[in-house]
């Protein structure tokens, strides 16, 4: 014998939005017991951005690529980097130290010895973080990935 569509409709929907209601109940549950700290950012990240620098007024196009080897402990380290500012590329050394700062809600700050300063939002995981540099006249943001677990995956043998 068969139903009538609309009890059949019922029948199904109803399932389908309890399925669903506990779906997302349970995932704002997990997302908020999963804060970050000092130990969610570890191991090597490829960094990309792209952005300006504000000059005299006039917008100077830049983009980084860089491998940051984050410590998990506040303390990073850049065994690799390349940049253009206005059309000019240039390989940056090994051996560039910065710190950072990781507070709830997974959001922090980075700071580069001697270089530019980031606001940083952190996936719950750390698997990647979303950068806005936040020096006076710079248009400049980007992400990291991490890319390996250990650090000095990069480092010169």
């Amino acid at each position: 014998m068969r139903l009538p569509r609309s009890i059949d409709m019922k029948r199904l929907t109803r399932p389908s939005l309890v399925a669903t209601a506990l779906a997302l109940v349970g995932s704002g549950v997990a997302l908020a017991g999963n804060d970050c700290g000092l130990n969610t950012l570890r191991g090597s990240y490829m960094f990309a951005a792209n952005g300006h620098n504000i000059v005299a007024g006039v917008a100077q196009p830049k983009t980084i690529v860089e491998v940051i080897d984050f410590m998990g402990d506040g303390t990073l380290s850049v065994p690799a980097a390349t940049r253009s500012v206005n059309g000019a590329v240039a390989r940056t050394p090994p051996g560039g130290t910065g710190s950072y700062v990781v507070q709830g809600g997974c959001k922090g700050s980075i700071a580069f010895t001697g270089g530019p300063s980031f606001d940083v939002f952190i996936s719950p995981t750390g698997e990647k973080l979303w950068l806005i540099q936040t020096n006076p006249d710079t248009v400049f943001q980007g992400t990291a990935t991490r890319i390996s677990q250990r650090t000095g995956i990069f480092d010169a043998e």
